[in-house]
């Protein structure tokens, strides 16, 4: 489940955050709703892949999810070329300068194809033992290596339309993204149709169609992102000669600055990697289930992220200005907003487990072991609004690091109760779900001072700074 964030600039660029309350609301909520949607579309995607691919039965499902597992962990670690390469170019973006803007935003769609192109040999030679650190069945194995053999082996177009979707956002321009993940995921949902299972003159590959499926529709929403960026957005293009040599330099400050946020994401990651595994000790019905689980839990964060982006960027706009009252009043906002959105998420969740799960899966056994899981995830969903929201306000003030350290303790330290209840004691998914339970009201209230602690050090050091109220 790996977490993107970046710094999104509205159609103003460079403007502040200051106003009246409404005032930041509109902001806030503006900034937000183009990247739910854009998630949202993304989210779909897989939820739709899983639907498909589940009507194989239950080791199919067990497989792709596998490989998705460590597919999201290897997004997490190429996260910082996304966030690094955003962040300097909303700031060129920001100072006017609009050509280092594009020559950065060459240069990220560059280090994209030369780290990834390594990944993909090295994902198709060690797709086998890769897969098998997870202890599955041999039948469910024999899928997982073969989907994850297909999506490593065309990795470079995946990390290219997160690169490029990046620079398009820093740019100013939320809206092409959205759009062409909405145009790809139409295209998924027929391909994977028909090659999972045979239809419309398609080969019947199996649980391996719908990877075959997701890369021929991120490969067209690809050309469509880049025909955008050669074209140009806001003064920011990839048309030219120039600027398409790799520069060391320019790596360097996009590591630099994304390196922090790609530590957190491989923490978390790896985190639910291992939980994964734990899982799948429990049987290839209760993986199935735990498969089903991270789709909600993929759509119940949809909002969440949303908004914890707009705090960053609208709390670094805000701070910029030197008005520490207006980044706490953006930080309110957008928890209140996240918070009221993920608790009716969550109360959809834990009122109609039952029916979602059968929306993925008709096997009575895997339907039980889901809806019993998915009723703990619910009740996290308010407790991790406000940690994803203050945590993306902490960022726009400068604070990388507290952000890291308490996603990486509360998720390992949840993962570690998990693994001390299985071993000692027993239970099934709602046990594992229930480790998150325990430490998220933590973490959230800790990132929630750090930031009130903060923002009193920003008013400290600007004290005679006019301020609004939030």
């Amino acid at each position: 489940m790996a977490v993107e964030q970046e710094v999104v600039m509205g159609d103003n660029l460079g403007e502040t955050a200051g106003g009246s309350p409404s005032e930041l609301r509109r902001r806030v909520l503006g900034l937000a709703w183009p990247v739910i949607g854009e998630n949202l579309f993304e989210t779909l995607l897989g939820i739709v892949d899983t639907l498909l691919v589940a009507g194989l039965g239950t080791a199919a499902l067990a497989g792709v999810g596998s490989g998705l597992q460590i597919m999201f962990f290897l997004l997490a670690a190429l996260s910082a070329l996304s966030v690094g390469s955003s962040i300097l170019v909303a700031q060129a973006v920001g100072a006017r300068d609009l050509a280092l803007a594009s020559r950065l935003a060459r240069q990220s769609l560059l280090w994209s194809v030369l780290l990834s192109v390594p990944l993909a040999f090295a994902g198709l030679l060690l797709a086998g033992p890769i897969i098998g650190i997870f202890g599955m069945a041999p039948e469910v194995a024999h899928i997982g290596t073969a989907y994850l053999q297909v999506t490593m082996g065309t990795v470079v177009v995946l990390v290219a339309l997160v690169i490029g979707g990046g620079a398009l956002r820093g740019a100013g321009d939320s809206r092409t993204p959205m759009i062409v993940t909405a145009i790809a995921n139409i295209v998924n949902i027929g391909l994977a149709y028909g090659l999972i299972y045979g239809h419309f003159g398609l080969p019947a590959l199996g649980a391996v169609g719908s990877a075959w499926a997701t890369f021929i529709a991120r490969a067209m929403a690809l050309l469509l992102l880049s025909r955008a960026l050669w074209q140009g957005r806001n003064g920011v293009g990839i048309a030219g000669s120039g600027g398409w040599r790799p520069e060391w330099l320019v790596a360097y400050r996009v590591l630099k600055l994304g390196i922090p946020a790609a530590v957190e994401q491989i923490m978390m990651s790896t985190a639910f990697l291992f939980l994964t595994i734990l899982v799948a000790h429990l049987g290839t019905d209760t993986l199935a289930a735990q498969r089903i689980s991270l789709s909600a839990l993929s759509f119940s964060f949809l909002p969440g992220v949303g908004f914890s982006i707009a705090a960053t960027a609208l709390v670094g706009q805000s701070v910029g200005a030197r008005r520490p009252r207006d980044a706490a009043g953006v930080a309110r906002v957008a928890t209140t907003w996240a918070v009221l959105w993920m608790s009716t998420i969550g109360v959809l969740i834990f009122v109609f487990a039952t029916p979602i799960m059968h929306l993925f899966t008709t096997e009575p056994n895997v339907i039980g072991i889901g809806a019993s899981g998915l009723r703990v995830v619910a009740l996290t969903q308010p407790l991790w609004a406000v940690g994803l929201v203050q945590s993306g306000a902490l960022r726009g003030t400068g604070d990388t690091r507290f952000p890291l350290v308490m996603s990486a303790a509360g998720t390992w330290t949840a993962v570690l109760l998990v693994w001390l209840v299985l071993r000692f004691i027993g239970g099934g998914l709602p046990v594992v779900w229930g480790g998150f339970l325990v430490t998220s009201p933590i973490t959230a209230l800790l990132t929630w001072r750090r930031f009130r602690q903060r923002v009193r050090e920003l008013e400290a050091m600007w004290p005679h700074t006019t301020r609004t109220e939030g």
